[in-house]
């Protein structure tokens, strides 16, 4: 057990607590989008699934800036920014050269900055319009302890691979 306390690690009173954390890092992540699910596969055989919010439009590729949809494909994570407007947040490599190409025979903005993050850093509870709905601009939504797993266990470069 290590002993941590808030505000990036505790309860919302800001209280010391008891927290174990799994150290086990990530050897990929899968997401279905279809489904809303996340999946975390472990170094150790294990897997952890978390449920997911998308975009405002999720059905489909990400073509273009402000689009509101996830991207789908092979890509990895290229950072972790711990400085987010969410809870937490890790970067996903979109756009990459094939979706460069097709913004670019199509005239549009790729867009980018396209994260697995938390809830909104001034969000207060409830958190009725957060749980199991799609409300981000494009990314890929947690909950808060799913993402303190998730940002424990990923490391820059894990791949991840986005299915429809």
């Amino acid at each position: 057990m290590i002993l941590v306390s808030t505000p990036l690690w505790g309860d919302a009173a800001g209280k010391r607590t008891r927290v174990r954390f799994d150290h086990t890092p990530a050897t990929r992540i899968v997401v279905d989008k279809s489904e809303r699910e996340l999946v975390l596969y472990l170094a150790d055989g294990r897997k952890k699934t978390f449920r997911i919010g998308l975009g405002g439009d999720p059905t489909g590729h990400k073509w273009r800036k402000g689009d509101s949809r996830t991207p789908e494909g092979d890509y990895v994570i290229d950072m972790k920014n711990i400085d987010s407007e969410y809870y937490l947040s890790v970067r996903i490599s979109y756009p990459n050269d094939n979706d460069v190409a097709t913004a670019k025979r199509l005239g549009v903005d790729p867009g980018g900055q396209i994260m697995i993050h938390g809830f909104p850093n001034d969000a207060r509870p409830p958190y009725s319009k957060y749980r199991n709905k799609d409300w981000t601009d494009g990314c890929i939504a947690v909950s808060n302890s799913a993402m303190q797993e998730i940002w424990l266990a990923v490391r820059e470069h894990t791949p991840i691979t986005i299915q429809p």
